[in-house]
């Protein structure tokens, strides 16, 4: 042990947690964490606002399943940083934030940028505390790390004050973190298994944290041998390698009619890992909350989560990856349903089918040429927004971990995310597609990109509005429009003034080459499609959305 400064306990402390990367804004009131940092090898990524970094941070977690890390500093720092925490939350991702705060002899008088982060993210994040003494700084840092992994992920604030964290301390570090994962029994699969041979009508449903690309592969197995219909949730579409057979499609925004009614229809659902809330069940709609009349098998890393909303048959309390390799290894059984998963798998096929937009620039034929043309690894990231349903509907996954997008809805993060993405793996294609009213929340991040290399290619769908709320203002009070409308630069010629390169499609034809440019300049690009106005949601145009309101009002 040696004389040092919580800076540096601090930034040894990550290293010996695994942290390779950091995602900051830089701030007065942890000087002595920068300082930490400066040698410990660790990749300081500086951000332009405390939101991309903390969303970042977030899709760091979501893509490697260990806690992403951001540095942001008091007051407005910490409350910028607060959307990237309700993704992690609501997405169920590992994170750790750092807080600058104020020194503690200053505490309770108002002081500059003070707040109470215990009672200002207590019900945000999994965990927040204060570190009050130096020397403690290596228990908390490993206590936030095994809670922001253990049962259901999620994020973890640390509120650090300055002068703790200049003052110096003798003092051991902790080991990395081992974390405990509930393992499923025995007894447990084999009545999994029995419960599944006595349906007739069987749905799988798999999402949720601690996964991975065996896991995927994993599932793949367990459906093809019994030859099960497999839906995943909102945004979790490269679980299962949607050219699979046993792939039904997801049950998210915009869902499939066909599955929203197989959903109904089931009598068995086994669920792996995910939540059965709202998205999944189109506001409750589809299974009712009071009585869902189907068996329910329930399965998540959480024993707090079945249950929750919905009453399960068995519940299981255990990790996703080990119950679906148990469960891929329990032998061939193919049931009774063959016929059940084949007319939904068509029902997915019918759905692919494009259905054209109006305007000489075709999202649907945009993502289309995507699917068939991009690597297998490629990543998509996007945020919030109307334009995110045609990349739900038309795109393949055919890889996990190639879809990072949020789960929580929230506007803003696919372009940061995409960073993050193109950081951890530079020698992939990373494509972000990202709305008008979406990239303008976090574009100022153009300037992290280009500053760390991050070669990433953005899509921006320029129809000149927010396209969902004005779907949803046609449909409630039609032809009041309110608020909705929005003014957009010219995105290829901001691209170009932070040092990238950009470019404007205005015809469908175009899109294929334009995409050829981005590819080889191997900078940050930005490619804007010019979307007709007509153009709102992969169902219907603005005219259609504003008559069927119209109709609905009388």
């Amino acid at each position: 042990m040696a004389i040092r400064h919580g800076g540096t306990i601090l930034a040894d402390q990550l290293k010996i947690q695994g942290v390779t990367r950091v995602f900051s804004v830089p701030g007065e009131s942890f000087l002595a964490a920068l300082d930490g940092l400066y040698e410990s090898g660790i990749q300081n990524v500086v951000c332009r606002q405390e939101g991309g970094a903390s969303m970042m941070a977030e899709a760091h977690g979501k893509l490697t399943g260990r806690p992403g890390v951001a540095f942001v500093t008091r007051g407005p720092g910490a409350t910028n940083a607060s959307s990237g925490l309700h993704v992690a939350m609501q997405d169920s991702t590992p994170m750790v934030l750092f807080v600058g705060q104020i020194a503690r002899d200053h505490r309770d008088r108002e002081a500059f940028q003070e707040v109470d982060y215990r009672q200002f993210f207590g019900g945000l994040v999994k965990w927040v505390a204060e570190v009050d003494q130096t020397e403690r700084l290596p228990e908390y840092i490993s206590r936030a790390f095994q809670i922001a992994q253990s049962g259901r992920p999620g994020p973890v604030v640390l509120a650090l004050p300055e002068d703790m964290l200049s003052a110096v301390a003798d003092v051991a570090d902790r080991p990395e973190v081992q974390v405990a994962r509930a393992m499923p029994s025995t007894d447990d699969v084999a009545r999994v298994i029995d419960m599944l041979g006595q349906a007739k009508r069987p749905l799988v449903i798999a999402g949720g944290p601690g996964w991975s690309a065996q896991a995927a592969a994993d599932l793949e197995r367990f459906a093809g041998h019994m030859d099960l219909p497999v839906a995943v949730p909102f945004r979790r579409q490269d679980y299962l390698n949607n050219d699979s057979p046993n792939y039904v499609g997801d049950l998210g925004v915009g869902m499939n009619p066909a599955l929203a009614k197989r959903l109904q229809a089931a009598d068995l659902l086994l669920v792996i890992g995910a939540r059965v809330g709202d998205i999944l069940t189109n506001g409750y709609a589809l299974l009712d909350p009071a009585d869902h009349g189907k068996t329910l098998i329930h399965s998540h890393p959480s024993p707090d989560e079945p249950g929750h909303v919905y009453a399960p048959d068995l519940a299981l309390a255990c990790n996703s990856a080990a119950l679906v390799a148990a469960l891929a290894d329990a032998g061939p059984q193919v049931g009774s349903w063959t016929d059940w998963t084949a007319q939904a798998r068509a029902e997915y096929e019918v759905w692919q089918e494009p259905k054209q937009t109006p305007g000489p620039v075709k999202m649907e034929q945009v993502v289309s040429w995507l699917a068939e043309h991009l690597p297998q690894d490629a990543i998509l990231t996007n945020g919030a927004g109307n334009y995110a349903a045609f990349v739900h509907r038309y795109h393949r996954f055919r890889s996990y971990k190639t879809q990072v997008a949020p789960t929580s809805g929230s506007m803003g993060y696919g372009f940061p995310a995409s960073i993050a993405a193109k950081l951890e793996h530079p020698d992939r294609t990373v494509i972000c597609f990202a709305g008008d009213g979406c990239f303008q929340m976090t574009c100022n991040e153009m300037s992290t990109a280009i500053q760390h290399g991050a070669a990433v290619i953005v899509i921006v769908v320029n129809n000149g509005k927010y396209g969902t709320i004005r779907m949803h203002q046609e449909k409630t009070y039609p032809g009041r429009v309110s608020g909705t409308m929005i003014a957009n630069p010219d995105f290829a010629a901001l691209a170009r003034a932070y040092g990238g390169t950009g470019q404007t499609v205005t015809r469908t034809e175009d899109f294929a080459a334009a995409f050829e440019t981005a590819q080889n300049d191997g900078v940050l690009s930005v490619i804007e499609l010019r979307l007709d106005d007509e153009v709102l949601s992969t169902g219907m145009t603005l005219s259609e959305t504003r008559a069927q309101g119209e109709h609905n009002s009388k």
